[in-house]
């Protein structure tokens, strides 16, 4: 039987630091005069001793080594657990949310979604806006560790072909994911103050410029208004646009270019693609926009370029409701968040390294047709691909899709229409943020939503975040036998 007890010790500590990281709204509520300080400090005394608690009954069989299914428990129950006593400001605050609301909140920000159920987001005290921005800036590091340490280990939808690229961890797990957490934070730190730089460099006030910057180095795309980045037209789309893209790429690159190298990055051809998709896109945005609406260059070009970016990182950010562009457009954005970033950075969906995986399959099958006798291995990054590889990215293809298609049913069941069932489920599974209609469109949000559905989208940006099988893989008997 499976020792839940490191899995404990570890998750308490998560649980208890959380709570202590709740003295930031509570410290920008008195600063600002709100009353909800009491709120943050509450939660955060009940967080802190419920993880001290748990962390401290289990502390006596912490172990650096875990089994894989160990590791499968611990990754999957961290997005759950946090989210739980994350969603508790939210339940006792002035936002009077349910406790359906608050954890779907939590879970939107933790899985750095962004799909939001709060309405009158203008008028919300500092410390909720501060504190949502947070926890996507916690889930935006979370993730980045989860996909160099765990999930390569795990061998999770082709994950393992970045194993030689320093993610092995030899069995370690926990002082691997430590390690690396504190080089890849010293980045992330350093691209959101760069950021937040800009931000106020333009204009930006320094309250919005520090959330923001927050929000958009994790790709979570949390806004401080209601009309989300619409506020901040012009030059605020060029910044974001820009550190959306570097929040996207692999971190693994810029440890190495932090240590004097720099041939990674250049020739990482999931970057090459990565970026050329966006190229293209928003050069057929802008000339759309030019020849179907009107437009002129700049305001087409920019508003693609901050659009498309905002889509396909799965940051959610939106500047203006794109659907009405027309028709090809909205369908176009729709598949645009089923591609995602990079794999080892804060971006989500399927990622780019994966489509290149699938081509260089179908290319090799289609040369084996022609040339029954020959031998064609299918390469990735100038390296062949194993087997184990290439079906485990195939798994992950089939259950994303299944998986999309029976979260839309079930969104369907509850009573939804099928464009939100549909673009719902996909923005939930792929951590978009935005889906398409009139009602969680981009110029929408999730309030209206029946709780039913709203659990249910949270369960599915649970699945999409942790790259779906880590997930499923909990409710197999033979997993848990192995």
């Amino acid at each position: 039987m499976t020792d839940l007890r490191p899995v404990g010790y570890v998750i308490g500590m998560l649980v208890a630091l959380l709570g202590l990281t709740m003295i930031v709204p509570l410290v920008v509520d008195l600063a600002y005069g709100n009353g909800d300080w009491s709120v943050f400090l509450e939660a955060g005394v009940a967080t802190f001793v419920a993880g001290g608690a748990v962390a401290l009954s289990t502390s006596n069989a912490k172990s650096d080594k875990l089994t894989i299914q160990q590791i499968f428990l611990l990754t999957s129950l961290v997005w759950l657990v946090l989210p739980i006593f994350a969603g508790i400001p939210f339940f006792l605050g002035d936002t009077h949310a349910t406790v359906t609301d608050s954890f779907f909140e939590a879970m939107s920000g933790l899985t750095t979604t962004g799909s939001t159920v709060f309405t009158g987001l203008d008028e919300l005290p500092e410390g909720f806006h501060i504190w949502r921005s947070m926890l996507q800036w916690f889930g935006g590091v979370g993730i980045i560790v989860v996909a160099m340490v765990f999930l390569p280990e795990l061998r999770v939808g082709g994950m393992q072909v970045f194993r030689t690229e320093a993610f092995d961890t030899d069995g370690k797990v926990l002082p691997r994911a430590a390690q690396i957490a504190s080089r890849i934070s010293v980045i992330y730190l350093g691209l959101t103050v760069a950021c937040y730089t800009c931000y106020v460099l333009i204009g930006m006030p320094t309250f919005d410029a520090l959330n923001h910057a927050l929000t958009t180095i994790s790709t979570g795309g949390f806004s401080t208004h209601d009309a989300s980045f619409a506020v901040y037209q012009g030059p605020g789309e060029y910044v974001a646009s820009v550190f959306m893209i570097l929040a996207s790429l692999p971190f693994v690159r810029y440890v190495q270019l932090l240590a004097g190298t720099w041939k990674p990055l250049w020739r990482d051809t999931q970057v090459h693609a990565y970026l050329a998709i966006i190229f293209s896109f928003v050069l057929s945005f802008t000339a759309y926009r030019l020849i179907v609406n009107n437009d002129h260059f700049e305001h087409g070009f920019r508003e693609g370029l901050f659009n498309v970016t905002s889509i396909i990182s799965g940051t959610g950010f939106a500047s203006v409701d794109y659907q009405l562009w027309g028709a090809l457009p909205a369908v176009a954005f729709f598949f645009i968040g089923l591609i995602g970033g990079c794999a080892g950075s804060t971006a989500c969906s399927v990622k780019v390294f994966r489509y290149q995986l699938l081509i260089a399959s179908m290319r090799a099958q289609i040369q084996k047709i022609h040339s029954p006798h020959g031998i064609f291995t299918p390469r990735y990054q100038g390296r062949p691909v194993g087997e184990d590889v290439l079906s485990s990215v195939m798994a992950f293809f089939s259950f994303f899709i299944v998986s999309l298609g029976v979260i839309a049913v079930m969104l369907a069941a509850t009573g939804l229409d099928v464009v939100t069932s549909v673009s719902g489920a996909a923005t939930a599974i792929a951590n978009v943020g935005p889906g398409l209609g009139d009602i969680i469109g981009p110029s929408g949000n999730f309030a209206s939503l029946n709780d039913e559905a709203k659990w249910i989208l949270a369960f599915a940006m649970l699945v999409g975040r942790l790259e779906v099988m880590s997930v499923y893989a909990l409710f197999t008997v033979r997993f848990w036998r192995g």
